[in-house]
C-alpha cells in the first residue's frame, strides 16, 4: 500500500509566503522554490501572484519580524511524500517566511449516461391540458 501511496499523484495548493523583497529578489526566491518543488517530482500547474500585502500578524523568521511580504499560490501534483521533504527544505530557507500544503480531493470522473431519450408524447400531452 505504502508503494501504491508513493505513486500516486494528489492535487495541492502551496501558499507561499516570502518577505518584502525588491522583484529580482523575489524572483529569484520564487525561482528556486519552484525548482526545489519539480526537483522532487512534483508537477507544477499554476503559479498564480497575489501580490505584496499586510501579513494578518506579524511573523518572526530567522530572527527578523515581518509585517509584509508578497503572496504566491502554486498549484501542483505531487506525491504525499512531498509535504515533508518541502517543509524541510523550506523551512532553512531564510527568505521563505510561510508555507504550507493544502490537499485537494480526487475528483471522480463522472461516468457520460450516453443520450438519453426523450419522450415527445409526454412533452405534447403537458402542453395540451
Amino acid at each position: 500500500m505504502a508503494l501504491l501511496e508513493q505513486m500516486t499523484l494528489y492535487l495541492w495548493t502551496f501558499p507561499i509566503f516570502f518577505p518584502f523583497l525588491f522583484k529580482p529578489e523575489t524572483a529569484a526566491v520564487l525561482k528556486r522554490t519552484v525548482e526545489a518543488l519539480m526537483e522532487r517530482g512534483a508537477v507544477v500547474r499554476k503559479l498564480e501572484n497575489l501580490g505584496e500585502r499586510a501579513l494578518p500578524y506579524k511573523i518572526s523568521k530567522h530572527s527578523e519580524r515581518h509585517r509584509r511580504g508578497w503572496y504566491f499560490l502554486v498549484d501542483l501534483e505531487a506525491p504525499p511524500s512531498i509535504v515533508s521533504a518541502m517543509t524541510e527544505h523550506l523551512g532553512r530557507d531564510i527568505d521563505v517566511i510561510r508555507q504550507g500544503f493544502v490537499k485537494h480531493p480526487l475528483a471522480k470522473p463522472e461516468e457520460c449516461p450516453g443520450m438519453i431519450p426523450v419522450n415527445y408524447e409526454d412533452k405534447l400531452s403537458g402542453r395540451k391540458k
